[in-house]
């Protein structure tokens, strides 16, 4: 996103809705990258203690 598509993004919907979108889109691959690594921990913690750990955050014994 160029300065120009920023300023013209700003006149059209307003500051904080341009500054959240921006933020969103330069951030949008940590946020991927963090998913991917806590959804493996979820899986390595899982299978060390023996415990089912689903995406609802509920535990069930194996």
């Amino acid at each position: 996103m160029d300065i120009n598509e920023l300023v013209s993004l700003i006149g059209n919907v307003g500051f904080p809705v341009a500054v959240s979108t921006y933020l969103l889109v330069r951030l949008e691959k940590q946020i991927q990258s963090l998913t991917t690594s806590i959804t493996r921990l979820n899986t390595i913690i899982s299978a060390r203690l023996g415990v089912l750990i689903d995406s609802s955050c509920e535990t069930e014994q194996k």
